[in-house]
Formats: C-alpha cells, structure tokens, sequence
C-alpha cells in the first residue's frame, strides 16, 4: 500500500500504530466523555487536544454527532455550529496536527475541510449522502469507510452498560462486511478518489452483536486483505461492557485487550478516547509484532 501524507506528515502503513484521539462534541456521547458545552466547547476541546498530543496521538477527530445506539439525529447545521469553532481553532493552535471529521454529512465534511481538517471520516461508508464522495474528492480528502448496519429497531438500550446490537443477521459475518465494504469503496472510486486515499473501518459496535464484534475483531486480518489500510475502533465500547459487565467508564482495561488484538491482526490506527495508555499498548504491541 502506498503512504498516505496529511498537512506534512507521512503515514507509513505497516511500519506503527497510529493513534486517533476522539474529541466528543456532543452532549450524550456514550463513554460519557462529551465536550459540548456552548460557553466552553472551544476552550475544553483545546485542552483535550493538548493533552492527546503531548501524549502521542497523531491524529484528532473531531465529531459533533453521537453514534451511539438509540442517539438522536441532529441538523447539519447544529453539527457544524458544534464542530467548526473548534476545528477553526484546532488549526489555528496546532498548524502541524492532523484532524479528521467525524461526519456522514456532505454539507458538514464540506464545511469541516474549509474550516482546516484533513480526512473524513464517516460512519456510514458514503453511503448516507450522495455528495460525499464528490466532496471528498474536490478536496483532495482521504475518507475512512466505516461497515455500518445499524438500525434503531434492534438496538438495545440498558441503564448502566448502555445500548447495544441484538438480533442483528447476517448470512456469513466476515463475507458481508468484505462485500459492503468493497461496495463503499466503489462507490470511492467512482467519484474519482484514488485508492491510496481510502481507508477501511470494519464498524466495530455498528449493527453487530457483541458475539459479532468480537469475531469480527478476532478476525481483522481478513479486512487488511482487502489491500487498504485499517482502523479500529473499539474504544469502551459495548461490546467490551457486556463481555466484562463493566458501564463505560471502567472500559481501560478491555479497550487496551481489544487494541493489541486489533494491532496483532492488522490494523493501522486505532481510534480512542484513552490517548495515553493506548498509545502505551499500541507501542508495546508494535514492538513485540512488529520487527
């Protein structure tokens, strides 16, 4: 796979891990880690990227949506309202940090890559807004393409462990999500978006089941055979707090499981909200495989 290069900084694939801290800008994200607060959004999320740099991160993702199971859609332009302040600010304070948008939006990623950010990322692999694609591919963007069955009618929501995936079919798990996959990356290419600027997400804790996300962790390796780079996301996900009966905040220790598993079958970057310690997993991990 070739390199990817975002505002200067070249991503190697194969060689690290590389890390994506999550800045929540929203008011019900699930790990309760949310940072939208009108008076103080700009302010906290700087903070929050301070600290994911000094601590390694190298990328930011900034989203102003919850993709949680049961959350409630917003307008284009409350996300905007909620991210662009902050991405305008993030460039301005950190002229060398990649940021990422964390939108399904055509109008909003638009908006976001005026506004300073260099990759998007969306949850539902092109597939949400017609435009997307074609908005990528004006700006010269890299996309993330995330797996994505979710739907509200087999979500599950319980009080302390929060909602999940049930009832979810699939013909065969892995086979499926190869083909959906490769559907989004048509769908990449059509616009005219060269392959080295297209990433893969499996969409861990996106319509699967818990026993479903972890196959699909365990068996990562054969996303990574599809020939593009891989991220992962699993940080304090439900499926980790309904394997271990653990509410989001005491997710550390099965994120880091779920982490080196990840890096072990391929993936490229991890996508967290621990910064510090995954960045500690993700290089001890990296140095037992990767040799």
């Amino acid at each position: 796979m070739k390199p990817l290069t975002l505002n200067g900084r070249t991503f190697h694939w194969g060689r690290r891990t590389w890390v994506m801290g999550i800045l929540n800008l929203t008011p019900d994200s699930f790990s309760g880690d949310g940072l939208f607060l009108p008076e103080k959004g700009v302010p906290a999320a700087l903070e929050q990227a301070r600290a994911f740099l000094a601590a390694g991160a190298d990328i930011l993702d900034v989203g102003g949506e919850s993709t949680r199971p049961g959350a409630q859609t917003i307008s284009a332009e409350e996300e905007e309202r909620r991210v662009l302040p902050v991405l305008e600010a993030l460039a301005a304070e950190f002229p060398h940090a990649v940021l990422s948008i964390d939108t399904y939006k055509a109008a909003v990623a638009e908006a976001a890559l005026r506004a300073g950010a260099h990759l998007i990322n969306d949850v539902w692999g092109l597939r949400a807004a017609p435009e997307m694609a074609a908005v990528a591919a004006r700006h010269n963007a890299p996309v993330v393409l995330m797996h994505n069955r979710s739907t509200p009618n087999s979500a599950e929501v319980r009080d302390r462990l929060g909602g999940r995936y049930v009832g979810v079919d699939y013909d065969d798990l892995l086979a499926d999500v190869r083909r959906e996959l490769l559907e989004s990356v048509s769908l990449a290419r059509q616009a005219g978006i060269p392959d080295e600027h297209i990433l893969l997400d499996p969409g861990i804790g996106f319509g699967k089941t818990v026993e479903q996300n972890l196959e699909l962790l365990n068996r990562l390796d054969e996303i990574r055979a599809l020939g593009f780079p891989v991220l992962l996301g699993p940080s304090r996900k439900s499926f980790i707090g309904y394997t271990l009966d653990l509410p989001p905040d005491q997710r550390l220790e099965g994120t880091a499981a779920a982490v080196a598993v990840g890096i072990v079958r391929g993936a490229d970057i991890v996508r967290v909200h621990d910064v510090q310690a995954m960045v500690r997993v993700a290089r001890m991990t990296d140095a037992i495989v990767r040799r």
